[in-house]
């Protein structure tokens, strides 16, 4: 993809959602059924669409809200249900939606005071600090819907459910509530229940809590916070607008950390936002486009921190030194050191816990889990792999290659089971305090002991037809045992950490990776590659792996 002419400039008039006009298209715009795009569709992170094209809608909400209803009914999940949402301005209006709809069916619902934003890592960890303890069929567990579309644009919205483990539901309760909230878009939302939020108000079935201080003062249990506050480390911080961003000033008047918050606008159509590759407004956390806002700052400060909209993802800026470039470091880089780092700093953790990433993830984490002799757990795309190992602390770290991570206390126990921003950020904070080295230096330090990783990610165009064949792959469907000039070692349909379909396929070398799965919401494939031979190598990993999916995917 071609890097547009205002990639990383401030963005234009122009370049603004009409936020008036998107939030009356939520109200007034009906989905209609024939059409597939304006369905329910629940990818690895819930259901996402556009109020515009009828794909986000007052009628999704509801339908959605209601089929969760049913499912926690059938669960026998009878506790309370904890509602977060993120700035994006659908967020806003589909937030009283819901909880119209859960009040209507008698389901009591926590809200943080004032109607605040709410986190995606407060929510996991809310949830799993609560039910910590019960058992599976507890009635009194409670659970979470989270409104954000993540880094989307600012015309986008999502909706997501976190059962009470805490971390997105899986692939089978999410295709039970897409299917049920479907069907009740299909009988325009016959036996759905609402009532309007001035009558909900009244009720006492919300409750608004505080919920800033239980998830900050827990903080010190997942990272070294005096250690932190010891080194007086100076730390940038730009929350993009996000739902975190009342959290950075009270996390470090709590801790004594020397904080400062470089942007603290909170505006619904994000135009302070720079605009990210494609020209358009993405807070991306991993995108230097994106971030360039924040990396202007980066030699002002020892350390600078960025997360996405909802804080499940973050972005570790590093200052340049005589011993290293700063910058923004590339998500795979703070993977491999936040790893590195954590199975060397983290005593209390037993040494037969795994380390999860996702099968697109770097393998420079391979090579760091072999020399350390940890257990790799290798996982298809999506967090939701990792819930079961954070939950019942069997993997002491899962990741992934946007940006997205969470890991165990410092005791052991389960944090949260969804990614979490804010732990990742302040790890990168922790290891510059333990260390006296930016995370930038200490991932130099890796590639002069591992190697250096030369790794792309290319989103193509492709047709419905050979879309709907990738699924159909298999290790046969690749005839080339050579690749890039280098023995083909495995052809990969399922993930090898825990047997699940992978979408796609991946296939290794001694030398080098690339890995290829359709897009779950748009007309396109993504194809990945890692070299750790060179830039040249990696040219020719992605040349020779178009050839062969291309080959593949012939009728």
């Amino acid at each position: 993809m071609a890097i547009h002419k205002r990639a990383g400039k401030p963005a234009q008039q122009s370049d603004l959602t009409n936020i008036p006009k998107l939030i009356s298209h939520y109200f007034r715009l009906v989905p209609d059924m024939t059409q597939a795009a304006q369905r329910v569709s629940f990818g690895t992170s819930g259901h996402r669409g556009c109020a515009f094209d009828a794909s986000f809608n007052e009628s999704h909400i509801i339908a959605i809200t209601q089929a969760v209803v049913d499912f926690r009914r059938q669960q026998g999940i009878n506790g309370p249900l904890l509602l977060g949402m993120d700035t994006h301005a659908l967020s806003q209006a589909a937030y009283i939606t819901a909880m119209e709809v859960l009040v209507a069916n008698q389901i009591k619902v926590i809200a943080q005071l004032d109607d605040a934003f709410v986190p995606t890592p407060v929510v996991s960890q809310y949830l799993v600090a609560a039910n910590r303890g019960k058992v599976q069929d507890d009635p009194s567990r409670i659970d979470g819907l989270i409104i954000t579309p993540s880094h989307n644009p600012p015309k986008d919205g999502g909706i997501k459910y976190n059962p009470p483990h805490g971390g997105p539901a899986e692939g089978e309760i999410t295709a039970w509530i897409e299917q049920r909230a479907n069907d009740y878009l299909s009988a325009q939302l016959e036996g759905v229940k609402r009532v309007n939020i001035a009558v909900a108000l009244t009720t006492g079935l919300i409750e608004h809590r505080e919920l800033y201080q239980p998830y900050i003062e827990s903080l010190a249990q997942v990272i070294d916070m005096q250690a932190i506050a010891d080194a007086n480390i100076r730390i940038g911080v730009d929350p993009l607008g996000g739902s975190g961003i009342y959290y950075w000033d009270k996390i470090a008047a709590h801790y004594g950390l020397n904080i400062t918050v470089v942007n603290d606008r909170v505006d619904p159509a994000f135009g302070f936002m720079p605009l990210d590759k494609d020209g358009k407004i993405r807070m991306d956390c991993s995108s230097p486009y994106a971030m360039a806002g924040l990396l202007e700052h980066q030699q002002q400060f020892d350390l600078c921190l960025g997360n996405d909209p909802d804080f499940d993802r973050h972005g570790i800026v590093c200052p340049t030194t005589d011993e290293v470039a700063g910058g923004l470091m590339n998500p795979n880089h703070f993977l491999a050191v936040a790893i590195d780092y954590l199975i060397t700093h983290r005593p209390q953790w037993s040494s037969d816990l795994a380390i999860g990433k996702t099968l697109v993830s770097s393998a420079m984490i391979d090579r760091i889990c072999a020399f350390h002799q940890r257990t790799l757990m290798e996982v298809p795309v999506g967090f939701k792999w990792f819930v079961d190992g954070l939950a019942n602390q069997s993997i002491a770290f899962g990741g992934e290659e946007s940006a997205g991570a969470a890991f165990l206390q410092r005791d052991g126990q389960t944090w949260c089971t969804d990614k979490d921003g804010f732990i990742l950020c302040l790890l990168a904070a922790e290891i510059l305090a333990v260390t006296g080295k930016s995370p930038a230096w200490h991932y130099q330090r890796l590639t002069a002991q591992f190697g250096n990783a030369f790794y792309a990610r290319i989103d193509s165009p492709i047709s419905a037809a050979k879309k709907a064949r990738f699924s159909k792959l298999t290790a046969e469907s690749l005839q080339a045992e050579l690749l890039a000039g280098d023995p083909v070692t495995a052809k990969l349909t399922h993930a090898p950490g825990n047997g699940a379909a992978i979408g796609g396929i991946k296939v290794t070398t001694e030398n080098g990776w690339f890995a290829a799965r359709p897009s779950g919401t748009e007309p396109l494939f993504k194809l990945y590659a890692e070299s750790f031979v060179g830039e040249t190598h990696l040219k020719q990993l992605l040349a020779d792996a178009r050839v062969m999916i291309d080959e593949a995917l012939k009728a």
